[in-house]
């Protein structure tokens, strides 16, 4: 599947006209619908089982009986009978041991359960082997249902007592597909007009998921796998320290070097970083104490800060000079050797 590919074309959805013979029911509630089954009906609606099923929103459960699979109606939680509901009292299911925090919502089972699948599913031009799968279906939990399973379940990202500077509900996700709900005034409030809206909201969310899975498979994994490589060269680069490290080409790094750096047991060893810029030279970059921060391991050379060309080359004794920043946290040679030989220099 294509990322620009829609869903197969839904046929109607409300429990008085469903064709009751159809190959495949995803059934889920009716009336008012939420950011969670909307996502958790687009996700199933992925995989090749689903594809062409029809949606089905009741609260009858003699309609339930129908379903071929159930999502955030019906009472019960059974994989093994295909129900995903997560209303009852004695619902306890978390995504992993990690997240006790988030207890799941629709959204959650569906991924917890179809995850590995439909990631493959998105990501069919390129696959990826087990292990970057595996990484892929945490990252995607962690930055993307999580947030909807925690809205669904009233769990905020903020301490209690934090008093947020401006309201952002309604700019949301979930707030947004809450909106696409008729209003309380609309004349139509028909269990059809419903339905045709839950479809635009699953539609909506979904492809912002879809979009979100694509890039960070075609995307963020690579960049990861380029600072791996990078890592695993520092000591031929640096071998009295390996604490620089080098690309080849331009890549986002900076989320990624933290991770690896921990999965190898050396947090905080790599202090610079050399790559191309788009003017052909070299740029020698700092590494933040952390994620975000504005301070630096190892800065450049206090002395060198704010010189520029010639004079950055007579001060450094070093060739082809173009600058150092004047806080010291990046600096740029126009060649790599340059760049290298700046970076040596700052742990003198």
């Amino acid at each position: 599947m294509s990322l620009g590919e829609p869903i197969a074309k839904k046929v109607k959805v409300s429990e008085q006209n469903h064709p009751m013979n159809a190959v495949k029911k995803i059934v889920t509630h009716s009336g008012s619908f939420h950011a969670d089954e909307a996502l958790a009906v687009y996700m199933l609606r992925l995989l090749p089982t689903y594809q062409t099923a029809i949606v089905v929103r009741s609260r009858d459960p003699k309609v339930w009986e129908t379903a071929d699979i159930i999502v955030d109606v019906c009472g019960e939680y059974d994989p093994s009978q295909n129900k995903f509901d997560h209303h009852q009292r004695t619902f306890n299911e978390y995504f992993n041991e990690s997240k006790k925090t988030t207890k799941l919502s629709s959204a959650g089972l569906i991924y917890k359960h179809f995850g590995h699948e439909i990631i493959s599913e998105i990501l069919s031009s390129s696959p990826v082997n087990d292990k970057d799968l595996e990484t892929l279906y945490v990252k995607i939990y962690d930055d993307f249902v999580e947030s909807i399973d925690a809205n669904d379940n009233g769990v905020s990202s903020y301490p209690k007592d934090y008093d947020l500077p401006f309201k952002t509900g309604k700019l949301s996700l979930p707030g947004v597909i809450s909106s696409m709900n008729p209003v309380w005034n609309d004349e139509d409030q028909s269990s059809e007009k419903f339905d045709t809206n839950f479809q635009m909201a699953s539609q909506f969310i979904g492809d912002i998921f879809k979009r979100y899975v694509y890039n960070t498979g075609a995307s963020w994994l690579p960049a990861k796998n380029f600072v791996v490589e990078a890592v695993s060269k520092r000591d031929e680069l640096d071998p009295s320290r390996g604490a620089i490290i080098e690309f080849s080409r331009f890549v986002p790094w900076k989320e990624h070097l933290y991770e690896v750096e921990k999965e190898l047991g050396i947090e905080g060893q790599i202090k610079f970083v050399l790559f191309p810029d788009s003017n052909k030279s070299y740029r020698v970059s700092t590494v933040s104490v952390a994620p975000g921060s504005f301070d630096f391991r190892l800065g450049l050379p206090e002395a060198l800060r704010g010189l520029r060309d010639d004079e950055l080359s007579v001060k450094s004794g070093i060739e082809g000079g173009v600058f150092v920043h004047a806080s010291g946290f990046i600096g740029g040679f126009k060649t790599r050797e340059g760049a290298l030989k700046l970076a040596q220099q700052s742990f003198n």
